[in-house]
C-alpha cells in the first residue's frame, strides 16, 4: 500500500510523451462576544520573507504580460492594483515562475463544481491545506456577537474585482440583503433570515434570527458571499435601476429576474459562474472562454488578484487554465496518460484506473499524488422509505428486510474484484479515524452469511414461492430498480451486478440500471425509484457536522425519504411527515445548527448517530481505501497529501495560484 501510494518522487527531467489512443486504453483494461483574530497564522502569514525569487529575478513581482500591459498604459501599476495588506501564500515547495498552462477536465457540464474547486475556491474564510482549521482569507478577522445570532467581519482593505473595482461590504449587504432575501431572485426563504448592516468600508455585521453555530466554519465553504460585485450588478437590479425595463428589452430577456440571474451566474447549475465572461470575480483567474459555448472553457488570469507569495510577486503563477468537457470518463483518462492533463485527481483516481495509470507514468510524464479521503463508504444503498407504492414502502421500511439484504453482501468479495482489494466492510458510519467513529454503527450487520440473511427475510414475513422468489405482501415476487450513475463512479456497474447475484440468492430480483446523473437526481426530487448508490461522502470530523447528508436525511443529494426532505426544507408545509425517529434526528440538527460551541455540537450529532445505529436506514459496502490523483512532473507546489471532502472542496484550500509548472 505504502509503495502504491508513495509520495511523489523527486522532480525530473520532463519525459517524451507517448501518445495513446482508445484502443491502445481498452486493450491495458482501463475502466456573549468573542473575537477572534486570524491575521497571524504562519500558512498564510501577512509577512514577506527575503526568500530570492526564482531564477534570481527578484524584481519580477508580476507577470509579464501585465508588466507589458502597465508599460501600454493598460493597466495600473502593480502597487494600485494590490491591497493594502496582500495575502501572503507560503508555497509548498518553492517560490514558482510565470506562465504556462494548466490542462484539466471535466466529465460533461455537470461536473463543473471542478472549477469551484480548482479555480473557484475563495471566500471570506478558507481551510488550512489539512483541513484542520479555518484561517483568514478575504476576510482577516471576525467577531462573534449575541451568542452566535450576530457576526462582524473585517475584510482586506484594498481588494479590487478582476475589472478594477473595490471589492467593499457593500457588495456583500448587496448579496445578502438584495439577492438572497430578495423572494423575486431567491424564491425560498432561508431556514435562519438574516442581514448584513455595512459598518465601515471594510466591515459588516450579519446578524441572523437565531444563532448559527456553523456559520464560520461555513464560510470556509461559501462562495456566494463574495460573488455579487454591485457596482457591476445593480444595473439588472429593479431596485437599483429605474430604467431596467428597457436594459430588459435591450438584452432581449424574459424579465428582470432572468436577466439578473443570467448576468450574476445564477442559472445553469454547476457551471453558471463561467457563462458570462463579463461577470467580475476575485478568483486567480478570470473567464475568457466560457462554459457552454464550446467543449473547453478557459480562465486566465485576473490582473487585481490580491495574493502575493513570500517575495511579494503577485500570483497566480499560471497564465491560464483549460477545462476539456467530455462526455466519456475514458476520454479523461486517455488524456491523463497521455500527459495532456497537469494535475487532476476527480473522476480519474478511481481504483479501476489505478493499475494502468501507474504502468504509464514513465511515458505520460507524471506521478501520482495521494489522497486522504474523509469519505466513509464507496456505495451506499439507499432503499426509498417514501416509495410511492405502498407495497415497496412496506417492503423496504422492514427492518429485517434491510439486515437480511445487508447479510447477503459479499463484502471481501466486492472489495477484492471491484476496488483493487482496498479498503473493508463498512456500513453507513464515520470513519474510523474520525472523532464520531462509532464502531456498532460501522460493523454491524456486515457478516457475510446466507443463511443468516435468509432468517431476517423470513423474520420480515417475505416468504419464498414455488419458483425460490420471496413474496411481497401482494404474493407476488420482490424485485426492484437499483439505480447508479456510471460517470460518477465507473465502478458501480459492477457493484450493482454482483448485488443483483447475491441477492438473487436469498430470493429478492433487482434490475441493475445505469442513468445520467441529472436524471439520477431528478428522479430522487421526485421520489421517483426504488433503491439508488451513490459514494458516502463526509465522515470525517468536520463534514460529518457541516454536511450529515447520511445521517441527517434532508440533504438534496441522497435520501431515503425526499418527502422527508421536502417537509423539513418547507417547516413543515410541504412534503411529508417522517416518522418519529427521523425527526428527532432532525430535530437534534436543528439544534446542532444553532449550537455555538463546537463540544455541544458533537455531543448532540453522537445523539443523531446513535439514532441511526439503532434504525439501520441505509446499506453501505466498504470503507474507502486511500486515494490518489496524477500531477505531471513539472507541475509544482501540489502536496503529496491532499484531504479530500465535500466541505473541504478539495483541491481549493491547497492554494492552486500558487502552482507553476518549470522542467527543472
Amino acid at each position: 500500500m505504502q509503495d502504491r501510494f508513495a509520495q511523489r518522487r523527486q522532480v525530473h527531467d520532463r519525459q517524451g510523451l507517448g501518445r495513446l489512443t482508445r484502443r491502445d486504453l481498452l486493450a491495458l483494461g482501463g475502466a456573549g462576544l468573542t473575537t477572534v483574530s486570524l491575521a497571524g497564522c504562519d500558512l498564510l502569514s501577512t509577512a514577506p520573507t527575503d526568500q530570492k525569487g526564482p531564477g534570481g529575478d527578484a524584481g519580477a513581482k508580476e507577470a509579464p504580460q501585465l508588466a507589458e500591459q502597465v508599460a501600454q498604459g493598460k493597466l495600473p501599476p502593480l502597487a494600485e492594483r494590490l491591497p493594502e495588506q496582500p495575502l501572503v501564500v507560503q508555497p509548498v515547495e518553492r517560490a514558482g515562475v510565470y506562465g504556462g498552462e494548466w490542462r484539466t477536465s471535466l466529465l460533461g457540464l455537470a461536473d463543473a463544481v471542478w472549477m469551484s474547486r480548482t479555480v473557484g475556491a475563495e471566500s471570506l474564510l478558507r481551510w488550512t491545506p489539512d483541513f484542520v482549521e479555518v484561517i483568514p482569507n478575504v476576510a482577516t478577522e471576525y467577531q462573534v456577537e449575541d451568542g452566535g445570532r450576530a457576526f462582524v467581519f473585517q475584510l482586506r482593505k484594498g481588494i479590487r474585482w478582476s475589472d478594477g473595482e473595490p471589492f467593499t461590504a457593500e457588495d456583500v449587504a448587496f448579496g445578502r440583503n438584495d439577492v438572497v432575501n430578495n423572494r423575486e431572485l431567491t424564491p425560498s426563504e432561508p431556514a435562519n433570515p438574516a442581514v448584513v448592516e455595512v459598518l465601515e468600508e471594510y466591515a459588516f455585521r450579519i446578524r441572523f434570527e437565531r444563532p448559527d453555530g456553523l456559520f464560520i466554519k461555513n464560510q470556509a465553504n461559501d462562495r456566494d458571499i463574495i460573488r455579487r460585485p454591485f457596482h457591476y450588478l445593480k444595473k439588472y437590479h429593479k431596485k437599483y435601476n429605474p430604467d431596467l425595463a428597457a436594459v430588459v428589452k435591450e438584452e432581449d430577456a424574459k424579465d428582470w429576474v432572468s436577466l439578473f440571474e443570467i448576468k450574476a451566474g445564477m442559472v445553469g447549475g454547476a457551471s453558471a459562474h463561467w457563462q458570462n465572461p463579463d461577470l467580475p470575480t476575485l478568483y486567480p483567474w478570470r473567464t475568457i472562454k466560457p462554459a457552454g459555448e464550446s467543449t473547453r472553457i478557459v480562465v486566465e488570469r485576473n490582473p487585481y488578484y490580491w495574493k502575493v507569495d513570500p517575495d511579494g510577486r503577485q500570483l497566480p503563477y499560471l497564465d491560464r487554465v483549460t477545462f476539456d468537457v467530455v462526455n466519456d470518463s475514458q476520454v479523461m483518462l486517455l488524456k491523463a496518460m497521455n500527459g495532456e492533463i497537469e494535475m487532476q485527481d476527480r473522476n480519474i483516481g478511481t481504483p479501476q484506473n489505478k493499475p494502468v495509470l501507474a504502468s504509464n507514468r514513465e511515458s505520460g510524464g507524471y506521478d501520482f499524488f495521494a489522497s486522504n479521503p474523509t469519505e466513509m463508504n464507496t456505495t451506499g444503498i439507499t432503499l426509498n422509505l417514501t416509495h410511492k407504492d405502498k407495497i415497496k414502502r412496506e417492503i423496504f421500511n422492514s427492518k429485517d428486510f434491510r439486515i437480511g439484504l445487508s447479510h447477503a453482501i459479499n463484502r471481501a468479495e466486492i472489495i477484492e474484484l471491484v476496488f483493487q482489494r482496498q479498503g473493508e466492510p463498512w456500513q453507513i458510519a464515520p470513519r474510523p479515524e474520525s472523532k464520531f467513529h462509532n464502531e456498532k454503527m460501522a460493523k454491524q450487520f456486515i457478516e457475510y452469511d446466507v443463511d443468516l440473511a435468509n432468517e431476517h427475510l423470513d423474520k420480515a414475513g417475505f416468504r419464498r414461492g414455488s419458483g425460490g422468489a420471496r413474496l411481497g405482501p401482494n404474493g407476488k415476487p420482490i424485485t426492484f430498480t437499483l439505480g447508479f450513475v456510471t460517470s460518477w463512479s465507473p465502478e458501480w456497474a459492477d457493484v450493482a451486478e454482483l448485488l443483483k447475484g447475491y441477492w438473487g440468492e436469498v430470493g429478492i430480483g433487482i434490475n441493475p440500471t445505469s442513468m445520467d446523473r441529472s436524471l439520477w437526481l431528478e428522479r430522487s426530487d421526485a421520489n421517483d425509484f426504488d433503491a439508488s448508490l451513490w459514494a458516502g461522502e463526509c465522515g470525517g470530523d468536520h463534514d460529518t457536522v457541516i454536511r450529515p447528508m447520511w445521517f441527517v436525511h434532508m440533504d438534496g443529494t441522497i435520501t431515503p425519504g425526499p418527502p422527508w426532505r421536502e417537509w423539513y426544507h418547507s417547516q413543515g408545509k410541504e412534503g411529508e411527515r417522517p416518522p418519529e425517529p427521523i425527526r428527532k434526528m432532525m430535530e437534534l440538527y436543528d439544534q446542532v445548527k444553532v449550537t455555538p460551541e463546537e463540544a455541544g455540537q458533537d455531543a448532540l450529532m453522537r445523539q443523531i448517530l446513535e439514532l441511526n445505529t439503532e434504525l439501520f436506514p441505509l446499506i453501505g459496502i466498504s470503507l474507502p481505501g486511500p486515494g490518489y490523483g496524477v500531477v505531471k512532473n513539472n507541475f509544482h507546489n501540489v502536496p503529496a497529501v491532499i484531504p479530500v471532502s465535500a466541505v473541504f472542496l478539495n483541491p481549493g484550500p491547497t492554494n492552486p495560484e500558487q502552482y507553476f509548472i518549470q522542467d527543472v
